[in-house]
């Protein structure tokens, strides 16, 4: 009996050593993303004392910075955090959903589908704006319902929906290279731009529709968080605990589509940042707890940081989606190589 009372007490202090490391990584990411945030708004060309800032921000006219914080850096900041929390949440929706770290929504159809409506809007219609970021969203959903649909037979097994969406993927890839080739020069380098992943020109407008998406579709996910952590244990125990797993399935990639798309649509897609959030937050915090909050906060850390690089710390301006992608493409090989030798999920 003593045995078994120091064996439940080990677990009990090693679950709660566990939480209290998970909180503290948390923490310290929160902490990482809003310094990397005040830096945004502080240092550029030039250094804006962190008062002048914090007066900006409060509404003052301080000559001198007025402009270039409230008016250039702040949007900046504030359109690249929310991007980065939505591609990280959604993508690592996406991995856990069906515990695949290959399931990104870069290599799984979305981001194509939503580049290739924004691409035909921007060069054969003609049109910019709210309308770009509209259809964007609406093709995202539509793309992923189809893999979803094509990939389904008694239920969606995560490699066949992984291929499915490869497939699809590359068939949107030729799409979009084919209208970027018969697109006249005056579209083209808009639609080249929204292609690469941007943060150029954010303007504060934009951030409202997008934090209200992620309020939805974030909050949706945030309230499966339980049920995502079951499904980390595979279908049938999840079941076993009163999971219903196809509609947690559906209703996860519905919303995690959504916050992935909406973000896309502000942005263009930024290459591998909702990929790389997840496994990078499970080697900072480890597997144990919820790995949502995690990756959303690594994934606005990425993007914070791939602007700011991209910016002011490269011999050229480069945007943040080509600071990312040179960041993101060796660690998809990595990740490849790894998966086919051992296996492996988030």
């Amino acid at each position: 009996m003593t045995v078994l009372v120091s064996s439940l007490n080990s677990i009990i202090d090693n679950r709660r050593r566990r939480a209290r490391r998970h909180a503290l990584m948390v923490f310290l990411l929160l902490c990482l993303a809003v310094a990397l945030f005040a830096l945004t708004l502080s240092l550029g060309q030039s250094f804006t004392s962190p008062s002048d800032v914090i007066r900006v921000l409060l509404g003052e006219n301080v000559q001198g910075a007025a402009f270039t914080v409230g008016q250039l850096r702040l949007p900046r900041a504030v359109l690249a955090a929310l991007a980065g929390l939505s591609f990280g949440l959604g993508g690592v929706a996406f991995q856990i959903i069906l515990r695949n770290p290959l399931a990104s929504p870069d290599i799984i159809g979305i981001s194509s589908g939503a580049s290739a409506a924004a691409v035909f809007v921007i060069v054969v219609l003609s049109l910019k704006g709210p309308i770009v970021s509209v259809v964007a969203v609406i093709a995202g959903l539509s793309v992923a319902l189809l893999v979803y649909g094509l990939s389904f037979r008694n239920g969606v097994a995560g490699t066949r929906f992984i291929l499915v969406g490869i497939g699809v993927s590359a068939m949107l890839e030729s799409v979009i290279a084919y209208i970027l080739s018969q697109a006249p020069a005056w579209s083209l380098q808009e639609a080249i731009r929204w292609l690469t992943g941007s943060v150029n020109g954010a303007q504060l407008d934009q951030a409202a529709p997008l934090l209200l998406a992620l309020a939805v579709f974030g909050g949706l996910l945030l309230s499966r968080t339980r049920d995502l952590e079951a499904l980390r244990l595979g279908d049938d125990m999840a079941a076993a605990l009163g999971v219903g797993v196809s509609r947690t399935r559906v209703v996860v990639i519905i919303a995690a589509v959504g916050t992935i798309a909406s973000a896309t649509a502000m942005t263009g897609p930024i290459a591998f940042v909702a990929f790389l959030s997840g496994p990078i937050a499970a080697r900072i915090v480890g597997n144990n707890g919820s790995m949502l909050i995690p990756a959303a906060l690594v994934g606005a850390v990425l993007v914070l940081a791939g602007d700011y690089a991209g910016q002011f710390l490269l011999p050229s301006r480069y945007p943040v989606g080509v600071v990312t992608g040179a960041l993101g493409a060796p660690y998809l090989i990595f990740l490849i190589v790894r998966v086919n030798r051992t296996g492996g999920s988030l």
